[in-house]
């Protein structure tokens, strides 16, 4: 069986998006939540991750780091979850490796904090730049999800969704339909569910 190794659901991002990879796959797989806030976080996940950060997933023996690397490694067992349209796949592509490697002013002003609303920020002309940016790949959508049915670029922005929601950062109507289109999977809402029991 996989073995997802994931970081604390209410901050850790970079762990959501191969979790919600893998609960749209159904795959059977052993998940193993450490707290990558905790100060024996390192020590904790020293047996599990050669980079000493989340996520992680090992396959048997195969120990496979990076959440764009978990994704593109799923992807190869179910090649479904990228669109299969081989433009779109492209431009799928390129938008998840724009949010993997990019928005860092976002990242830093907007932290993702699943138990907490109406959370305030400080603007930026940088943070106002990604905002709009964001926005503009949003709006160029395909469909109900970014390119039509749900792919890894849709589990990439989800955590960027909840910031939005989150930090009430204004968006146009047909932003905000696709904000409540993401954050509506059952997916998503198995995550934030555990994240506010992990919470509690």
């Amino acid at each position: 069986m996989l073995k997802l190794i994931i970081g604390n659901k209410s901050t850790s991002s970079w762990s959501m998006r191969p979790w919600l990879v893998l609960k749209t796959t159904k795959i059977s797989f052993e998940e193993i939540e450490f707290d990558h806030r905790s100060s024996s976080f390192k020590q904790d996940i020293l047996p599990y991750s050669p980079t000493l950060k989340v996520p992680v997933l090992w396959d048997g023996d195969l120990v496979i780091w990076d959440s764009l690397a978990i994704c593109e490694y799923l992807a190869e067992k179910v090649p479904s979850l990228w669109p299969q349209d081989p433009s779109f796949r492209a431009i799928a592509r390129s938008v998840t490796a724009e949010m993997h490697s990019g928005f860092l002013p976002l990242r830093r002003a907007l932290p993702m904090e699943l138990s907490q609303t109406h959370l305030s920020y400080e603007s930026t002309p940088e943070l106002e730049k990604d905002i709009q940016r964001i926005i503009q790949i949003w709006e160029n959508r395909k469909g109900t999800f970014l390119f039509g049915d749900w792919s890894i670029a849709d589990a990439f922005f989800t955590p960027v969704a909840t910031r939005f929601l989150s930090y009430n950062i204004p968006v146009p109507p047909y932003v905000k339909d696709y904000i409540q289109t993401l954050l509506s999977t059952a997916q998503y809402q198995e995550w934030h569910t555990q994240a506010l029991i992990n919470k509690a």
